[in-house]
């Protein structure tokens, strides 16, 4: 008696045995998998709930209701060839020679037209409206819940519409970059306005169309254009709102302009010690010369004098002046560079050398 009721199985194990066996038969009439049904993975499961959790959305047309519309839509159409992304570079500002070329050529390579584009999109949104049948199926159930093979319908479909979905983006990809060349902001990131039109271009797939006989780039150029516009609208109101974030008194340094501006008044005060001290064995018609020419006679700088006016104090022309001061300047740097400049840098010399010269 107790064997028996060991082997004979419940209740609950008969429906399962049942619902097993229906399963595997409707499965292998499925005109999408054509495959046994197999136990979902933690990723399919949470795709599938994330699926349930909302209804599909899609653009219907009459042909989805006809009978044979799948092998219609699927099978009796000629391929559309997949987009070529290895020339994509979307974070690059300033393309080179080379990638503009590549980037014209794979454009000219992915154009479709309107039969191809029709092509497409009817079967991406078959497959959507597919999802959709099922997901109704579903909620017409007490549980609520799909079966087994209603889950691998669901997914089946839902992949193969984002496997499209992605394929007319790919081929649109060169739009968004073009359009963002051509609406440059310079407040908003080159990067950040691409991944703002990308986003856009998906939107445009999902709720574009075909059946009204437009090119699918018309009704994308405007959305990614008001994606644009509402990016560059975000941040002008975040700049509002926290203006100190974008100051341009706070976002460039000016170390290096007050360090070279100190360093030039070091080596013009240094200059002047030596002509005053005479550390560069001037004569006294050179001293009298870079003193006048530079204002260097009085504590206070007094106005530089002309080459005319030195040669009227010393009774010489103007050009040899000139002659006399050069010879002067030259003694001045090369003490300047001995005593002064032996511990810089070449930088730091150039610096003192442009001193020297503005006196």
């Amino acid at each position: 008696m107790n064997d028996s009721r060991k082997t004979r199985p419940s209740p609950m194990d008969q429906v399962r045995r049942r619902h097993r066996a229906r399963v595997s038969a409707s499965s292998a009439r499925s005109p999408v998998g054509q495959r046994a049904h197999r136990k979902l993975s933690q990723s399919d499961e949470a795709l599938l709930n994330r699926i349930m959790a909302r209804e599909q959305d899609f653009i219907d047309s009459e042909v989805f209701r006809e009978d044979g519309s799948e092998k219609a839509i699927y099978e009796e159409v000629p391929d559309v060839a997949k987009p070529d992304t290895t020339w994509y570079h979307p974070v690059m500002d300033d393309l080179s020679s080379t990638s503009r070329t590549r980037t014209l050529k794979s454009t000219q390579q992915v154009i479709l037209t309107g039969a191809e584009e029709r092509i497409l999109f009817h079967q991406f949104n078959y497959a959507r409206f597919r999802v959709r049948e099922v997901q109704h199926a579903v909620w017409e159930t007490p549980t609520r819940k799909p079966l087994p093979e209603q889950a691998e319908h669901i997914l089946n479909w839902y992949r193969r519409a984002e496997r499209i979905r992605e394929q007319i983006a790919e081929t649109n990809l060169a739009l968004v970059l073009a359009m963002a060349k051509r609406t440059r902001m310079s407040e908003v990131d080159f990067a950040d306005l691409v991944s703002e039109g990308n986003m856009a271009l998906l939107r445009a797939v999902d709720k574009f169309d075909a059946g009204r006989g437009y090119k699918f780039s018309t009704y994308a150029c405007r959305a990614i254009l008001k994606a644009f516009s509402r990016q560059g609208m975000k941040l002008s109101k975040y700049r509002q709102r926290f203006p100190t974030d974008f100051d341009p008194k706070l976002e460039k340094s000016n170390f290096l302009e007050t360090k070279r501006q100190d360093f030039e008044k070091d080596a013009a005060e240094e200059v002047k010690r030596i002509v005053l001290q005479n550390r560069a064995d001037l004569t006294d018609v050179e001293r009298t010369v870079i003193e006048h020419r530079f204002g260097l006679e009085t504590q206070h700088l007094d106005k530089p004098m002309t080459l005319e006016q030195v040669g009227q104090i010393i009774g010489v022309t103007k050009e040899r002046v000139r002659q006399i001061q050069n010879k002067a300047m030259e003694k001045i740097r090369n003490e300047l560079e001995i005593n002064f400049l032996g511990g810089m840098d070449q930088d730091e010399k150039q610096d003192a050398a442009e001193a020297v010269k503005a006196g």
